[in-house]
């Protein structure tokens, strides 16, 4: 203890200064503490606190070597956990000329290592558009290579002079060859690919685009991983997220909040296009389909269970613990499939409610909170957890993977609209759940 007490100041006295230092310096490892468990704030009724305090790993990103102008280190992709692997992406959001990163973290060796970037792989001439977000899920398919798509970092990137602007791309990585490669150019002409999915069996990309202009609705695009060619595209596309059931079926809507029904769509028939079923649901973000056939998904402050097979939702209710109610990422755990985990606050304000890791026991229909990591890392680094769009749970269900926007205590951390706290680093951190949380 004395020996991570002193790792802990000598990381303070480093980080909080009034400039920042790149790369962040500095990384926690085994810290726990009874403080993990303090609310910061009021929690709603009915909201339950862990008993044990978690061991709680922190390291940031090293791909973090200067500081992102104009954009911000940032992290939008929701990663996965395979085997004892945790895969994730940040970005430094700059454009027309940003870059972003593919990591992989081993938690046995508790080491953090970049396996690609964007600009190295896709090798645009200068002045050209190179994307600096990940925005989709990374996938890792039955053919052993990590899918993914880019993203802008303009909302308005067609009109830059020199970007010279196409559309964006399908990529793969494959992790034990250490290859990259470009799958597709702009698959649907001037289009980004912000929401993304694999089919890992079947070897389908599905998207919902951003137009490069920002003038269209968000597009659908089912992309053949195999054949290299659109297996179908439609004008009507998801607006955040989708449902991939393990039966190949795609299931999304076009609204940004708030319920909707289902429009699905059937691989095996692309002809057919996009069916309307009668299922309405939140869909800011789904978790994977269980061993029981559910999907679970997420809008604002309402949970949802969708049925693959039946094709029927229900909600479930309330899934704040606090002030904040915004997710983007919903994970299960797939041992047990009756916890799920979250983070509310996703897009900043999540240090609101103590930036708090919540487990929801489908079981029981309880939210409890199994750590509140502010302002622990902000006491102890000077690290502020600021929100998540990437939360995975190992496979044996014990460790809550998360990447973190946040913010390294400096002299313009608060230069933002109304003196808030923005992002300026990415952090990684994994959360061991105690066995005495998580019972069968």
């Amino acid at each position: 203890m004395k020996l991570m007490t002193l790792i802990l100041s000598l990381c303070a006295a480093n980080l909080v200064s009034a400039q920042l230092v790149w790369p962040p310096e500095g990384q926690v490892l085994g810290a726990s503490s009874p403080a993990l468990l303090v609310p910061t704030g009021i929690l709603l009724e009915g909201v339950k606190i862990a008993k044990t305090s978690p061991q709680v790993d922190l390291l940031y990103y090293d791909c973090q070597t200067y500081a992102a102008k104009p954009g911000v280190w940032s992290a939008w992709g929701d990663g996965l956990a395979v085997g004892d692997l945790y895969y994730s992406a940040i970005g430094d959001h700059s454009s027309p000329g940003g870059n972003a990163f593919v990591y992989a973290y081993d938690s046995n060796t508790q080491e953090l290592k970049k396996l690609t970037d964007l600009r190295g792989a896709l090798k645009q001439p200068d002045g050209h558009y190179t994307p600096g977000k990940i925005h989709s899920e990374l996938g890792l398919g039955a053919d052993g290579w990590l899918y993914f798509s880019t993203h802008r970092g303009s909302t308005k990137i067609a009109f830059h002079e020199t970007a010279r602007f196409k559309g964006d791309w399908l990529m793969r990585h494959h992790p034990e060859e250490g290859k990259t490669e470009i799958v597709a150019h702009a698959p649907l002409p001037m289009q980004c690919l912000p929401c993304g999915t694999l089919d890992p069996e079947r070897l389908i990309f599905y998207s919902g685009t951003a137009d490069g202009k920002n003038e269209k609705a968000p597009q659908f695009l089912a992309y053949d991983l195999k054949a290299r060619k659109v297996l179908y595209s439609d004008e009507r596309g998801p607006a955040r997220a989708m449902i991939r059931a393990r039966n190949g079926m795609i299931y999304f809507h076009a609204e940004k909040s708030g319920s909707a029904p289902l429009l699905r769509f059937d691989p095996d028939k692309p002809k057919k296009g996009l069916t309307p079923i009668a299922a309405s649901v939140g869909l800011r973000a789904a978790s994977a389909e269980t061993s029981e056939g559910k999907v679970y998904t997420v809008d604002r402050d309402e949970l949802w269970e969708f049925d693959t097979e039946s094709e029927t939702a229900r909600s479930l209710g309330a899934t704040a613990v606090g002030s904040q109610t915004y997710i983007t990422s919903l994970d299960h755990d797939p041992a047990t499939g009756r916890y799920l985990y979250y983070i509310p606050g996703a897009h900043g304000g999540a240090q609101a409610d103590g930036s708090p890791l919540v487990q929801y026991d489908l079981k029981t229909k309880k939210r409890k909170v199994i750590a509140f990591l502010h302002p622990f890392f902000e006491k102890k680094i000077g690290y502020i957890p600021m929100g998540a769009y990437s939360v995975a749970v190992s496979p044996a269900g014990d460790k809550v993977y998360t990447t973190w926007n946040g913010n390294r205590k400096d002299s313009e951390s608060k230069g933002g609209k109304g003196g808030k706290v923005r992002f300026n680093t990415c952090a990684l951190t994994v959360v061991h759940i105690p066995e005495s949380e998580r019972p069968d």
